[in-house]
């Protein structure tokens, strides 16, 4: 009788759940999986080794697209590892507009995730579901930074501008008529935070929504219940953080144990999981939209209560306002300055982490007093988690490696930066 041997199969890159550019080459017994190695590299982008050859302030918009789904927890690690070195004092209410957009790009990135990971796994509602809201947060980006995506916002210092006191409204077209244009504007009569404190009363809903969709739904029970499970130990051992982490009944979140900016001011809980598989990773990132939502509406709240300057008003780190620039020739100079040349970092070597929606999300930057850095190292959270694929999915079949895929919620840009 002929030897029974295992063989190989290339999942991916081209495969809809390698998310991108994943390349996994799986060891199969049947369908069964004995091994699974993840191949990187196809999306290198070489961030780090550009940011040697920009400006301080040049290489943040770079920081949007690693991660780029979300843009401005990115760039909130990158401005805070600056600020370490330069020593500058951010403004309260430039902080507590830093905390209210993080979240808002937690929600994003959460969004994403909850409707990728259920087309993977079969359920096909929930991916547009999750898209109708998204719109509503993209709008929110614009209104602040003029991009829907990339949205180069947190400065060092401070944010780029403050919050608009209208909210961009539609117009009739073509494809809408009065009628539509009326619906559509309903809720955009007055500033951006209203808008935003308008989607947090409705928000809840929505995330009761997804739940209906798949909390107990049987075929998503069974796709993801004792699917990928890693014990608390073992979560530790191999660097997770973020949901990944607490999943696994970990309570370890940034927010709570390094607060930076005003977190130690808001109110909100960490969820935690107990079985550390696929299903509980679930739960807890649902949960945690719900505490983002409620993070969000405190911000709201002070920032209405609180006006106040937006960026420091030290003139070698931050630009003066356009009516400064054109009626004083110091800050002319100034203005000139910062954004031909950049700003000079003391020499030293500073490492700040955000709680990231995938983990911790670290920058390590090595200054030697020049207006580049010197070394740039990104801690990406999604790394360690794609170095477990392999002990994640031994002994399950080929679609639970889809369903182990999605619930790291993996993005490219950054494991590959």
């Amino acid at each position: 009788m002929a030897e029974i041997k295992n063989y190989t199969l290339n999942f991916g890159p081209q495969h809809p759940a390698a998310h991108g550019v994943l390349r996994l080459v799986l060891e199969l017994d049947g369908e069964v999986i004995q091994r699974a190695d993840p191949h990187i590299g196809l999306l290198h982008r070489a961030t780090e080794k550009l940011a040697e050859t920009r400006t301080y302030i040049q290489a943040l918009p770079y920081m949007d697209r690693l991660d780029y789904v979300s843009m401005m927890c990115n760039e909130h690690a990158y401005v805070l590892a600056i600020e370490k070195l330069l020593g500058v004092d951010v403004p309260i209410r430039a902080q507590y507009i830093r905390v209210m957009f993080a979240e808002i790009t937690r929600l994003l990135n959460h969004l994403l995730w909850l409707g990728a990971h259920g087309l993977d796994c079969g359920a096909m509602t929930i991916f547009l579901y999750a898209f109708r809201e998204r719109e509503d947060l993209f709008d929110m980006y614009e209104a602040a930074s003029g991009a829907r995506m990339h949205a180069a916002y947190f400065r060092p210092g401070g944010v780029y501008r403050d919050l608009p006191e209208q909210m961009p409204q539609y117009r009739e077209s073509s494809v809408h008529g009065p009628r539509d244009v009326k619906a559509l504007n309903a809720n955009r009569q007055g500033s951006l935070l209203d808008f935003i404190d308008d989607f947090t009363q409705r928000f809840p809903k929505y995330v009761d929504e997804y739940e209906t969709l798949l909390t107990d739904n049987r075929i998503w029970k069974q796709r993801t219940v004792g699917i990928g499970v890693v014990s608390p130990e073992r979560a530790l051992q191999m660097g997770f953080t973020g949901p990944m982490l607490r999943g696994s009944g970990i309570l370890w979140d940034l927010r709570k144990h390094q607060p930076y900016d005003v977190y130690d001011r808001v109110d909100f809980d960490i969820p935690v999981g107990k079985g550390g598989d696929c299903y509980d990773r679930y739960l807890v990132r649902m949960e945690e939209m719900r505490q983002s939502n409620r993070i969000i509406q405190q911000c709201v709240s002070w920032l209405r209560a609180n006006p106040g300057p937006v960026i420091t008003d030290n003139r070698k780190v931050a630009p003066p306002s356009r009516v400064e620039m054109k009626t004083s020739m110091e800050d002319l100079i100034h203005h000139f300055k910062l954004f031909s040349e950049g700003f000079h970092v003391p020499e030293g070597q500073a490492y700040a982490a955000v709680e990231h929606p995938k983990g911790e999300f670290g920058i390590y930057i090595v200054s030697d007093g020049a207006n580049k850095p010197f070394r740039l190292k990104i801690r990406a959270p999604g790394f360690p988690h794609l170095a477990a694929m392999d002990e994640m999915s031994r002994g399950h079949m080929i679609a639970d490696a889809v369903a182990i895929i999605g619930t790291m919620d993996i993005v490219f840009g950054e494991i590959d930066r």
